[in-house]
């Protein structure tokens, strides 16, 4: 693990590589993709408990009050982001397919991440608290806005037929467990003091959907004509996206006046995208359809998301003063 942080390699990333591989040796075929299904939905109701469990309902409430702060993420990321997204049909087909395109336009169309949202916003030195609120309720409205923007961009634009039904079933999976989550907090205690066991949870869950998502792929022979040449297309459109949203977090929250705090806040929760609640939502959605394609530009973006936010916020952490009581010299009373 020593070795991965050095080489900046991360393993989340490493073991969805793993995953995909071994969905492309050993796929879910017959019984064992119908059990897959079922331990898929199991691990993300859990996941969902948990994120509902971690939410510190007082502390929402209050953060809530710095209502600018949160309508500028979710504006960037529920209204930018699907407009950028409508934009890039005009890369069909000389450049994007059909079904990846499907892709791109989904990924624009999920809500924030959470973890790693707060977890740069920290390593910024911004305001901690402010991304906590933003993160959830990007997660929490998602579970609505999602379905509802795939409905309304999808059916018409990307070819893909939504049904009104998967909206409910997302809200059966996710948003049902978030609220039992919420209402069983305090029992939920001893788990969440395991940072460990919420990380498995976490990851885990991911790990199911993606095998089973690229199982289904080999099982279809969808695979066969994918080339290097649009896994690289793919993921240059990936990183023009975040490129662009990126430039305009932060050129937009200047000129909406925040502080500097709330700017970082602004930048890592308005620019990135999740793939533990994106992945379970495409599963649902796309019944039917090849899963496995459309995710995969969701993959993309996220390994470029996390590269690149990595250095911006170690960019930030530098340009931010350290106080007093951080400095070696104060610490160490010289």
């Amino acid at each position: 693990m020593q070795l991965l942080a050095k080489l900046r390699i991360d393993s989340f990333m490493l073991g969805i590589l793993a995953t995909v591989v071994l969905a492309a040796v050993l796929p879910a075929r017959g019984g064992a993709a119908e059990v897959l299904d079922w331990a898929t939905k199991i691990a993300i109701a859990v996941l969902f408990l948990l994120y509902g469990a971690r939410l510190e309902p007082r502390e929402a409430l209050a953060g809530l009050r710095h209502w600018r702060l949160h309508a500028t993420v979710l504006g960037a990321t529920f209204v930018l982001f699907p407009v950028l997204g409508l934009a890039l049909r005009v890369l069909v087909p000389s450049f994007l397919s059909s079904d990846l395109y499907t892709g791109v336009l989904f990924l624009c169309l999920v809500p924030s991440t959470v973890q790693s949202s707060i977890a740069f916003t920290s390593m910024a030195r911004g305001n901690v608290a402010g991304a906590v609120v933003s993160a959830s309720l990007s997660n929490l409205i998602g579970v609505f806005a999602t379905p509802l923007l795939v409905m309304a961009c999808m059916n018409t634009t990307a070819g893909v037929r939504v049904s009104p039904s998967a909206m409910l079933a997302i809200v059966v999976q996710l948003l049902l467990p978030f609220l039992a989550g919420q209402l069983l907090r305090p029992r939920l205690g001893w788990i969440l003091a395991h940072p460990a066991a919420t990380k498995t949870v976490d990851r885990g869950s991911v790990y199911l959907v993606v095998y089973a998502a690229f199982s289904a792929g080999v099982v279809q022979g969808i695979w066969h004509n994918l080339s290097a040449r649009t896994l690289i297309s793919t993921a240059l459109v990936c990183a023009g996206l975040l490129a662009i949203v990126l430039s305009a977090t932060i050129f937009g929250s200047r000129l909406l006046g925040f502080s500097r705090e709330d700017r970082i806040v602004v930048t890592f929760c308005g620019s990135k995208k999740s793939l533990a609640t994106g992945l379970p939502m495409a599963s649902v959605l796309f019944a039917g359809h090849p899963v496995g394609l459309i995710v995969l530009p969701l993959m993309l973006f996220h390994q470029i998301q996390l590269f690149t936010c990595a250095a911006l916020a170690q960019r930030y952490a530098h340009q931010q003063p350290l106080t007093q009581s951080e400095r070696p010299e104060m610490a160490s009373g010289r």
